[in-house]
């Protein structure tokens, strides 16, 4: 996403000021995680990125784990009400690091070494600021600002702060912040709403999967399903798990466990590749064909997603499965395995406390129930249609919660940028945000 331009605040209203974020800001210093719990009553809650509402811009101080702090470095770190926390390191590629979330809670609390506690200058409303840090986070300011060599991203902060800026007087920070806070509460009502109806209809794709597998006999008699090992129903396993390729920026896609969700290969998860003239060298497990069915085996276990497009590569914690059509169908094989049933049998199986994992062997003996090809055609025909209007909804859904997550950024930074009255404004006119 583009960074706000600087131009923008030429346009900020005459009687605001003009400076940088540091000058918004009292102090930044930065975050410890202390000792492990002394369990005496003495410990405080330690707030990591994992602790950030990230929708709400606020700290969940409850669910944060608890630290020994000793006197002195508690008395550096202490968060009080209306101190910004910062995430400094960390981040990914599709949540990068540079988020600030508000802390507003009354109980005792640090925040971890990952993080910066922001303690706001005295003529800056912290409501205010936290805006301020959301307008520039969803604008890619922070992103400018990142510096990476290995897998973690860090902040530089002294960069973050040196940015142009402009800001209003204290009680018209106030009326941003107000009017902002009833604005995003009424979306954050609309995304709750279709977030609960996204849950209900996953129920409802479940309980359709699971209703296909069942035991149920047909109205015109038709027999039980017959329970064989996986093994008697695949007639070819390539298994690429422990398998990491040369990877590079361009070639033939690379599909890795992180793809495989949803019941879905999901390029965009992770783009990797291999080169083209190393393709049929590393495939030479087995090459794929439409149909094939892939299953992640650990981190996470039991996802599943059938191929479309054989020209991908293989890599870490996938099996392929390509089903013995006398027994069943690949979808048969595909559904079954994303069902309720196919996925408890998988977890039975399953071994590892961190992270679950299922070996060959123990794969090798999943159960799959096998009815006669009649039956199991007209199951899946109305298991497809069921299952094609709940992801038609939820694509819906999905598309809503995005629209909402783009007004509310413009909502936030035509706000903070002085792009309309608040005095007199409803946000109902706010489109797209700053332009560049």
């Amino acid at each position: 996403m583009t960074p706000i331009a600087d131009g923008w605040i030429d346009g900020a209203p005459v009687q605001w000021t003009r400076g940088r974020i540091k000058n918004l800001i009292a102090s930044s210093t930065n975050g410890t995680w202390g000792g492990e719990p002394a369990e005496d009553g003495s410990d405080v809650r330690c707030i990591r990125a994992a602790d950030f509402d990230r929708v709400g811009r606020r700290a969940k101080a409850n669910g944060a784990p608890l630290r020994s702090i000793d006197a002195s470095s508690l008395r550096q770190h202490l968060l009080h009400p209306g101190d910004l926390i910062l995430e400094k390191s960390g981040g990914g590629e599709k949540q990068p690091v540079g988020m600030a979330v508000l802390y507003e809670g009354a109980e005792k609390a640090v925040c971890s070494n990952f993080c910066s506690r922001i303690s706001p200058a005295s003529d800056v409303d912290s409501r205010f600021l936290t805006y301020v840090f959301a307008a520039a986070y969803g604008h890619g300011l922070t992103q400018s600002a990142i510096k990476q060599t290995t897998g973690i991203q860090n902040l530089d902060a002294g960069v973050f702060f040196s940015s142009p800026w402009a800001y209003p007087g204290l009680e018209e920070q106030r009326r941003f912040a107000d009017f902002l806070d009833a604005e995003t509460s009424k979306l954050a009502r609309i995304e709750l709403l279709s977030s609960k109806l996204s849950c209900l209809l996953g129920e409802r794709q479940a309980s359709l999967l699971s209703n296909c597998f069942s035991s149920r006999t047909t109205e015109a008699g038709g027999a039980l399903p017959v329970n064989l090992a996986l093994r008697r129903v695949v007639n070819r396993w390539i298994d690429y798990r422990g398998a990491t390729p040369e990877k590079t920026v361009s070639g033939v896609p690379l599909v890795t466990a992180k793809n495989i969700r949803d019941g879905k290969i999901d390029m965009a998860a992770s783009r990797e590749y291999i080169a083209e003239d190393a393709y049929s060298d590393w495939m030479r497990r087995g090459l794929l064909m439409h149909g094939d069915v892939l299953l992640t085996t650990e981190a996470p276990l039991g996802q599943v997603a059938m191929v479309h497009d054989p020209e991908v590569a293989l890599a870490q914690r996938v099996i392929v499965l390509r089903a013995d059509q006398r027994f069943c169908s690949p979808e048969w094989l595909y559904w079954y395995l994303r069902s309720p049933q196919g996925q408890a049998e998988l977890e039975l199986r399953a071994t590892g406390s961190t992270a679950l994992g299922i070996k060959a062997d123990r794969l090798r003996g999943v159960p799959i129930p096998v009815l006669q090809p009649a039956e199991a055609k007209e199951r899946l025909a109305q298991l497809q249609s069921q299952v094609s209007q709940v992801e038609s909804l939820q694509g819906e859904l999905s598309r809503q919660r995005a629209l909402i997550a783009e007004r509310r950024q413009a909502l936030i930074t035509a706000a903070v940028t002085g792009q309309f009255d608040v005095s007199t404004a409803s946000g109902r006119n706010v489109t797209d945000g700053v332009s560049a």
